[in-house]
């Protein structure tokens, strides 16, 4: 019997698959706690993902971050083509952050683990976090060529066999602004993947498990299965969607055919915009990976994520369309481009998926500060802030909330600590959220101050300053991104300086609505305005409520 295609009992195979997803949502907490950057260590821009022997992803973090479910499986293939699998022995670990095979840009780094049981390869454990520097220009749209963007690390061995190549430490130590923070980053990658494997082999012996191909296989096929049957509900044909977005000298297009025949789709980025000369280009790593997390939200969502789920679908796009890029592109804020493809699909399919699609999202604010901490010391760092999440039906979008992508909030008092700058204000926006019969997630601001002493370099890649998140079957839009400097408008991308003492405000945009608002339940409507989530002004002239007033404190 091949054992790849071993059956296993259902209640057997449950038990078996939460232990691996608990294993690898214990590794990502081991990999937080011992990050050195904010990014990682409050923002959870992390993942961790564990592989058979075969190279096929089965398990995945909890909360690992969405678009790394697509990208995981094209970097192992990637890193096992420079370093084939029987090459490989224990203590060898291999580190990459190759943008067009990986996450798509130079700042997320993959670091992989062949795990051995004695002389025996049983599987790998791999993760990836966003560092907080790579060098170069640092984490901005405006270089002009990838080069411009940091260190390019090819796939080599971090470590050879148990021993450290230090050369790799000591380039990265040479090419980056905070080298203890970037080396405590990869180093924590390192530790991550030796409790990842020890975890691994210890699952192995305790639930007898001498092969882990025939439960990849399991849980694989399951995903995939429970993805073909929801597409066979669909009505095969051809769905289309187009969307403006910001492009660095005017509005750009993405456009997308889906072709649904029977239970696969055919995901089609044809008649997008090309490249541009600006860091927002997204290689088709990335624009997979988008397009793959909003399927099988609209299909499985509750299925924990595996390679199964991507197998009936296929994503293609023209050469240097800018939904896939190749070298010498640049690529850095590929998010900024990238973040439109989930609505699109969305959109694509809102005609025959209305109960299962979501409105568009305010979307992430990443922007990243150069300069020096208050006791002088060299300071590179990211803020993150998010707009609104769009509205579903039956379910009002969460405020200040991000989507597609999932990291977490830092919270004031360990930011303001950890680099001098202030939190002045921070609340969120009445009207910003889209109107619907379910409501789209609020906006917030966010007013920084410059309490450094020093001159910060402040980089943005924002969005939605120009196309507002829309909404669906009826919904209204949210409200547009600003920025502010010292109270003067600002373009949301590109550098500023800010002076000691200057204030950088930030307003994000609001969530789509969904459905008609008049449909809005007058309890809902009340006790928006009673929370300050709606005036009274929009409650009349938009959702149609005579007397607003009348439920304060109901």
């Amino acid at each position: 019997m091949n054992r790849a295609h071993e059956e296993i009992d259902p209640i057997r195979l449950g038990i078996l698959w939460d232990r691996l997803v608990s294993i690898c949502d214990e590794i990502v907490e081991g990999l937080v706690r011992t990050s050195f950057s904010s990014i990682v260590r409050e923002g959870y821009d992390v993942s961790v993902v564990l592989f058979d022997r075969d190279a096929r992803m089965f398990a995945q973090g909890t909360r690992s971050i969405p678009v790394f479910i697509g990208t995981a499986p094209t970097m192992i293939r990637n890193m096992l083509s420079k370093f084939p699998p029987d090459s490989l022995k224990p203590g060898d670990i291999l580190i990459t952050n190759d943008p067009i095979h990986g996450t798509g840009h130079l700042f997320d780094i993959s670091v992989l683990r062949p795990v051995f049981r004695g002389e025996e390869r049983v599987g790998y454990s791999m993760t990836i976090t966003h560092l907080p520097d790579i060098g170069g220009m640092g984490f901005s749209a405006s270089a002009t060529e990838s080069f411009h963007e940091g260190i390019f690390i090819p796939v080599c061995r971090l470590y050879d066999g148990g021993e450290l190549n230090t050369f790799i430490l000591d380039l990265l130590r040479a090419n980056v602004r905070t080298p203890e923070q970037v080396i405590g980053d990869v180093m924590a990658n390192v530790g991550a993947n030796e409790l990842g494997g020890r975890q691994l082999l210890d699952f192995m012996a305790e639930y007898g498990v001498d092969d882990l191909r025939p439960v990849s296989e399991a849980v694989r096929r399951q995903s995939e299965a429970a993805v073909r049957s929801a597409l066979r509900e669909i009505p095969d044909a051809i769905y289309r969607n187009r969307l403006d977005f910001e492009g660095p000298s005017g509005p750009l297009e993405l456009a997308v055919a889906i072709d649904k025949q029977d239970d696969g789709l055919v995901i089609d980025f044809s008649g997008s915009s090309p490249c541009v000369s600006t860091g927002i280009n997204v290689p088709l790593c990335y624009s997979r990976a988008m397009a793959l997390y909003a399927i099988k939200c609209a299909t499985a969502p509750t299925i924990p994520n595996n390679e199964g789920a991507a197998l009936p679908i296929q994503v293609t796009a023209p050469e240097n369309c800018i939904l896939n890029a190749l070298r010498p592109f640049p690529s850095a804020g590929r998010h900024v481009v990238g973040h439109f493809v989930p609505p699109l699909v969305n959109g694509a399919l809102a005609e025959v998926l209305s109960d299962r699609v979501q409105a568009d999202s305010g979307m992430a604010d990443i922007l990243t500060f150069h300069g020096r901490h208050p006791d002088g010391s060299p300071m590179a760092t990211l803020y993150f802030l998010s707009g609104g999440f769009g509205a579903m039906t039956e379910l009002d979008g969460r405020s200040a909330t991000p989507g597609p992508s999932n990291m977490a909030v830092v919270p004031v008092e360990l930011w303001e600590s950890r680099t001098g700058i202030t939190i002045v204000e921070k609340r969120l926006v009445p009207d910003s959220g889209g109107a619907g019969e379910q409501r789209g997630g609020l906006g917030q601001i966010a007013v920084l101050r410059n309490d450094t002493g020093y001159p910060l370099k402040v980089f943005s890649m924002a969005n939605r300053w120009q196309f507002p998140a829309r909404g669906l079957m009826g919904g209204g839009s949210g409200s547009l991104r600003r920025h502010l400097l010292n109270d003067n408008p600002i373009p949301a991308t590109g550098m500023q300086v800010l002076a000691p003492g200057d204030r950088l405000t930030i307003v994000e945009a609001g969530g789509g609505g969904m459905g008609d608002p008049r449909r809005r339940s007058r309890e809902s409507v009340h006790r928006d305005v009673a929370l300050g989530f709606v005036t009274e002004e929009q409650a009349r002239e938009v959702y149609g409520l005579d007397k607003p007033l009348a439920s304060r404190g109901s």
